[in-house]
């Protein structure tokens, strides 16, 4: 049984003079649309208005099935204060039955009430346990690992790692770029952990190109794609590249530039935008298409991870 879409999931074309007097089309590739317009399993996973949507599920779905396979009983991952893929887990982890904790970056949010993300996390089931910054980049050595999960009480989990991002997250992520094959000449798509970008890559027909655009500050994201992609492939796979310049230096940083791109956005198009991935997608969409970057006659397709 696949727990993965069968049909793709929307196309939406934008008209907008800022990409239109450059001769680029704008596509919007409506991954948030995909859990309201795809006929899931719903034997196993239940009513389909309850899935997280978009690439959260495309990263999850493979790793869901592993962890039932494998007959595990809990589930583990991590995130920050406002992570799509943790609230992603956790109602994953409420629809199949499976026990979830949510490992949480910042130890100083535990004595504080619940923002909106971690209290729906909360609420459908998941036990969060928060620990220093420190400790949370330390995760990736297996000793600092064991301790983490020894601590939170999920030792023996199936364990998801931040983003989802993994080899098999990367399969059902390579099916989004299959469904872009003749369709558009850049696939675009916001990254954290850069495991979208890296399946998408994969996915995509030779000519094909993948832009990813990072939402967190720093480097590291190329070396992590090349990971993944030789963890998944045993090499990089796909033409893509990432614009580093528009990540605002960190996640949850909202300029006032980019609330004003986004009200207007929504305006022009009536359609609102999420703030930390969509609308920096598109900000940054449409000052490459301004500066030249797309050659006239190209078709760049914004894919929508996230809902508006």
């Amino acid at each position: 049984m696949l727990l993965q879409p069968r049909p793709p999931s929307p196309l939406q074309e934008i008209h907008d003079e800022r990409f239109e007097r450059h001769g680029v089309r704008l596509l919007l590739k409506r991954d948030d649309l995909i859990h309201t317009t795809i006929p899931w399993d719903t034997d196993l996973f239940g009513p389909v208005d309850l899935y997280p949507p978009g690439n959260k599920w495309r990263k999850l779905a493979p790793n869901l099935r592993a962890a039932l396979e494998a007959g595990h009983e809990q589930l583990v991952t991590f995130g920050g204060a406002y992570s799509n893929h943790l609230r992603a887990t956790a109602a994953a982890g409420r629809l199949l039955g499976i026990a979830t904790v949510g490992i949480v970056r910042g130890d100083e949010l535990a004595g504080r009430p619940l923002n909106d993300s971690l209290a729906r996390c909360a609420a459908d089931g998941m036990r969060l346990h928060f620990v220093t910054r420190s400790r949370y980049r330390a995760k990736a050595d297996p000793q600092a690992l064991a301790e983490l999960l020894d601590e939170a009480g999920a030792s023996g989990a199936y364990v998801v790692p931040e983003g989802g991002s993994n080899a098999l997250a990367l399969a059902g992520c390579a099916e989004l770029g299959r469904e872009l094959r003749g369709v558009t000449d850049v696939a675009a798509v916001a990254c954290g952990t850069g495991g979208t970008l890296a399946g998408l890559a994969a996915g995509l027909a030779p000519g094909q190109r993948a832009l990813g655009v990072p939402v967190l500050a720093g480097g590291f994201l190329s070396g992590e794609i090349r990971s993944l992609q030789t963890e998944a492939y045993g090499g990089p796979v796909g033409d893509w590249s990432l614009a580093e310049d528009f990540h605002h230096g960190g996640y949850a940083r909202v300029p006032e530039a980019l609330e004003s791109f986004a009200a207007g956005f929504a305006s022009r198009h009536g359609l609102p935008v999420e703030r930390i991935y969509v609308a920096k997608l598109l900000w940054a969409l449409t000052a490459l298409t301004e500066a030249g970057t797309f050659p006239p006659g190209t078709t760049v397709t914004a894919i929508i991870t996230g809902r508006p």
